[in-house]
């Protein structure tokens, strides 16, 4: 039985989230176009035998880091890029480092190699986004490779070769118990309650609905959830806070 903790880095829309949620089976991480979507670390748990594998190779759990930013002044921004680089100085066994190849190497990319290299734990290149056409940048990054200990190619969107991540995980993890009994947890993600789960799901549509209108660093409140009675229908009440002074 093998068991323990990997973490999934890579610079802003390089899709850690769309793969995420591909590899745990539904959505638990929110997606969008604009960078830096996700702004805080989401802890997910796959299990083998959850998914119907047998027998059972384990259990993984994986924590999806925001994207990180080069250089930013936004105090909230650098307390994004400070967390996603904890992650990696706490207890973590594996770094899939995940790279979108149709976008030119820059100060992002320099910065995650950097933190990435502070580490010495074996490390999984993911090529992300193989099936798109056009522009490919993929040279640009052929010097990394042999910084890792291999090299996948995937599309998260599609889900192509994502077995062959689970397989280089449970290939390198160390042997050891379970951490979780899935069969009685209400979610696969430790660090989203429902509430919280729906403030990122309102963040998620307002990102993909509202444009130039969207001030960038939005918050979303949820104050009440209920079921209404004699309806099939869940009311909720949020709230869309904007940063102080954004309407002129």
């Amino acid at each position: 039985m093998k068991s323990g903790t990997v973490a999934l880095i890579g610079r802003p829309n390089a899709g850690k989230s769309t793969l995420i949620n591909r590899i745990i089976g539904h959505k638990v991480a929110i997606t969008s176009p604009k960078p830096q979507t996700t702004q805080f670390s989401i802890q997910a748990v796959y299990d083998d035998s959850a998914v119907g594998k047998k027998p059972s190779r384990g259990q993984i759990l994986f924590l999806d880091t925001p994207g990180v930013f080069a250089k930013t002044n936004d105090p909230k921004l650098k307390e994004i890029n400070l967390e996603a680089e904890q992650v990696l100085k706490g207890d973590v066994d594996l770094i899939v480092y995940v790279i979108d190849p149709t976008r030119e190497r820059g100060l992002e990319e320099n910065r995650v190699l950097g933190t990435m290299r502070k580490t010495d734990i074996p490390k999984l290149l993911v090529f992300n986004k193989s099936d798109k056409r056009g522009k490919n940048y993929s040279e640009q990054y052929k010097f990394m490779e042999d910084e890792f200990d291999d090299i996948v190619y995937v599309s998260a969107l599609k889900g192509e070769n994502i077995n062959q991540i689970i397989d280089w995980i449970f290939e390198n993890l160390p042997e050891g118990e379970k951490m979780f009994d899935v069969s009685t947890m209400p979610s696969k993600t430790l660090n989203l309650d429902s509430k919280l789960f729906l403030e990122e799901l309102i963040r998620e549509k307002a990102f993909l609905r509202l444009r130039r209108e969207l001030p960038y660093m939005i918050r979303i409140v949820v104050d009440t959830v209920e079921k209404r009675k004699g309806k099939d229908l869940v009311y909720i009440k949020a709230r869309i806070l904007a940063p102080k002074g954004i309407r002129k």
